[in-house]
């Protein structure tokens, strides 16, 4: 292990099959109905199965059937799981009030991430539960919660390596890349792919190390050139820079995540035409599709398999 390197206790070693389901793709806000009933209205989680380590990335409105289905599943058994959040910004966090597995006894739920926006990550997941917005307080959870505020960028989930990378993105903002034995799985749900980092750092190249060689990254690619134009510094990926980035990158395939509120069915199936466009254009081999809700991916022995 290397030097300040935490490694967090987990179950069992790394083994060869990985699985990752989306229950939440939607940026900013749910946006629920008939035109985003194919993708999801439903903003960012997203479930990846190492074995049996369970490791939950983000905590959108997505967490809440996420909870459901593995309160069905593991009944009475406890529950051992790690929340990574990215950030604090509501629509990374708004689902855990909801998650049914954090109200069942039995179960620990260890909760990692980097500062909250003022008050530290415990100060601002309790903030959105206080009487003001929620009946049921934090503290109030019967569920076994440890809640850490991260310092370092590499830690370890069991025998799984983690790395977290300073994403561009208001506030303090980071992506994941968990490390297995059938690839690198890297999310980055939010991050605006020019400008700088405040330390100065050109935010570029930065990332594009962060992402290299990924099996599977989940990337912000929620504007259009033409929309990206009217919202710089706003957060956000460019799909064409996303693209350009992870060919650049040699991932070898790209999910487009964090779908814009006002983008429906229609419109996501177009951006996701124009993805694959733009990689047969460029010659490049990359795989591209447009994260759904319910889709799932897994991982053999770095095959990939889509269920």
């Amino acid at each position: 292990m290397k030097p300040g390197v935490k490694e967090y206790e987990g179950i069992g070693t790394v083994p060869e099959t990985v699985r990752i389901k989306f229950w939440g793709v939607r940026g900013s806000i749910p946006t629920p109905g008939p035109p985003t009933v194919f993708f999801g209205g439903n903003t960012t989680c997203v479930e990846l199965r190492v074995g049996a380590e369970l490791i939950v990335l983000d905590a959108g409105s997505g967490m809440r059937p996420l909870g459901s289905a593995l309160a069905k599943e593991f009944g009475e058994t406890p529950i051992h799981m790690t929340l990574l959040i990215t950030h604090t910004h509501w629509d990374h966090i708004q689902g855990f009030p909801f998650f049914l597995p954090a109200y069942q006894a039995q179960n620990q739920v260890r909760i990692l991430g980097y500062e909250g926006a003022r008050d530290g990550l415990r100060g601002t997941l309790a903030g959105q539960m206080e009487s003001s917005y929620f009946p049921v307080a934090l503290h109030e959870m019967p569920g076994n919660l440890v809640i850490e505020e991260l310092k370092e960028p590499e830690f370890r989930i069991g025998k799984l390596a983690v790395t977290a990378c300073r994403a561009n993105h208001p506030g303090m903002c980071v992506g994941y890349r968990v490390e297995t034995a059938a690839g690198a799985v890297v999310f980055l749900p939010d991050n605006e792919s020019y400008g700088r980092h405040p330390s100065g750092i050109p935010i570029a190249g930065e990332v594009r190390e962060f992402i290299r060689g990924a099996e599977v990254l989940i990337a912000d690619t929620q504007y259009t050139a033409e929309e990206y134009q009217m919202r710089r510094g706003w957060g956000h990926g460019c799909l064409d820079e996303v693209v350009r980035e992870a060919l650049r990158a040699d991932v070898k395939r790209l999910y487009l995540f964090h779908h814009d509120p006002s983008h429906d069915d229609r419109f996501v199936s177009g951006m996701l035409g124009y993805a694959r466009e733009l990689v047969a254009f460029d010659g490049g081999r990359m795989e591209v599709e447009a994260a759904r809700e319910g889709g799932e991916i897994l991982l053999r022995s770095r095959q990939l398999a889509v269920a």
